[in-house]
């Protein structure tokens, strides 16, 4: 077992499905298997869901398969979804944790009055770094190989608000300028920055992280804090 950091590019030790469950699990959400060979997880109001949807394979993000989506809905029989949230292969599993964590400690997950600003200083507390050119929707590492950005919203991310032209926050980890990237999040326009904020808080932590195998792509940039 390593200990490594930053998390950023730690990876999700091929664990994400396991370790997401777990934590839904502790939070007693209920799971059953669907249709699609997807797993989904249900709040016990009822108003918040996470989906394991890697068999299903619905679309990619950055050329890497979306693997959980979460979604809330403003009644536990609402047909429609408020907001969703994509994570694909990749993403390191503390990061959505913590955000479910925050998700389901909210009484009224669907609403929030905190603006962008909330999810860059969240960032900047932990060290990262405005864009020189944007400095009021992005945010990156000191290593250049992580961002988190206020941008135009890729197509099939789903959102209830039917303007078009929706900016939703982004995140996506590049350890080496021009090869795949490590992972990447979408965000739909409706979810609260305060989430956002609560994920991205816990992506820019300088605590290391347990992983038995790490990225390739990332390995000269991960420190090995110590072995165990």
């Amino acid at each position: 077992m390593y200990w490594v950091t930053p998390r950023h590019l730690a990876g999700d030790d091929d664990a994400l499905a396991e370790r997401i469950g777990d934590t839904l699990a502790g939070l007693g959400w209920r799971m059953w298997p669907t249709a699609r060979r997807t797993l989904l997880y249900v709040s016990s109001d009822g108003l918040c869901g996470a989906e394991w949807i890697l068999a299903a394979y619905p679309f990619e993000l950055g050329g890497l398969p979306v693997a959980w989506q979460l979604s809330t809905r403003p009644h536990p029989t609402s047909v429609m979804t408020e907001w969703n949230a994509y994570f694909t292969t990749g993403v390191p599993y503390e990061a959505l944790a913590d955000l479910l964590m925050e998700i389901d400690s909210r009484k009224t997950p669907d609403v929030g009055f905190e603006g962008p600003e909330t999810v860059l200083n969240a960032l900047c507390a932990r060290g990262w770094i405005r864009d020189v050119d944007r400095p009021r929707t992005t945010a990156v590492d000191p290593g250049f190989s992580s961002s988190v950005s206020l941008e135009m919203l890729p197509l099939l991310i789903e959102d209830a608000d039917p303007r078009p032209d929706l900016v939703g926050w982004q995140a996506w980890a590049e350890p080496v300028l021009g090869v795949p990237y490590l992972w990447c999040a979408c965000f739909s326009a409706s979810v609260p920055h305060g989430l956002v904020a609560a994920f991205a808080s816990s992506l820019a932590s300088p605590v290391p992280v347990p992983r038995r195998t790490v990225p390739e792509s990332a390995e000269g940039r991960l420190t090995v804090v110590r072995r165990s």
